[in-house]
């Protein structure tokens, strides 16, 4: 018997094969048993999101809630400069104060903010430049504290979540699930997912945490609610 023979032979062992046979499925959870839309849901996610030393601001669910508890956090962080998929822009910021919007751009507590729509044509150079990054998202994923990103049209490319300092993300009442396979049953596999827990970190061989190496420092997730 060859080497190869050998090593196969363990595996059928090991998950309970021993010819061409194929193990029964094993029977793993599929779903969550929090009510959907619960205040238990909402209190997992948050308590998951801030273990990963991330920021949850609870608002309710109205664009115009949800537009000033942007601007509140926006303000709070100092931010001037904002960069945004269209579909935010049009909906939680508005360029140049636009008053005809029923949206200032102005953040809470500090002096005007630019509004960079994202068209695809930013490089990293001129996002490094923009202080935060606001967008919505696909899912949230309560029991891993995950946020999950899709590239549609308030997600926005991937580099703009990647390059500023600073990611806000808005999640809607109807996002957040209890598990990762809820999840991934809402999910387009054929589309650019990034799932985000916590700001970006990482440690060396003495545990040493850094963050912001690989993307933003700081997220500030508002959670909106009806």
């Amino acid at each position: 018997m060859s080497a190869r023979d050998e090593v196969l032979r363990r595996v059928r062992e090991a998950v309970g094969s021993t010819g061409g046979t194929t193990p029964p499925p094993r029977a793993y959870r599929t779903s969550g048993d929090l009510p959907a839309g619960s205040s238990e849901l909402d209190d997992l996610l948050v308590e998951r999101i801030e273990d990963y030393r991330a920021t949850v601001q609870r608002t309710g669910g109205s664009d115009e809630e949800i537009v000033v508890a942007v601007r509140s956090v926006l303000g709070s962080l100092g931010v001037t400069s904002v960069v945004c998929p269209p579909a935010v822009a049009a909906h939680f910021l508005a360029p140049n104060g636009d008053q005809e919007s029923g949206i200032d751009s102005r953040a809470e507590n500090a002096g005007p903010v630019r509004i960079v729509a994202d068209d695809g044509s930013l490089d990293a150079d001129t996002l490094d430049g923009i202080d935060a990054v606001v967008t919505g998202s696909a899912v949230a994923i309560a029991e891993t504290g995950t946020i999950v990103l899709d590239g549609g049209p308030t997600c926005g490319r991937r580099a703009i979540t990647l390059v500023p300092d600073i990611h806000v993300c808005v999640v809607r009442p109807d996002q957040v699930v209890q598990t990762v396979p809820e999840a991934l049953a809402r999910l387009d596999p054929a589309r650019p997912l990034t799932f985000i827990s916590g700001p970006s970190a990482t440690s060396d061989i003495e545990l040493s945490r850094v963050e912001g190496v690989h993307g933003p420092r700081t997220l500030v997730v508002i959670l909106a609610r009806s």
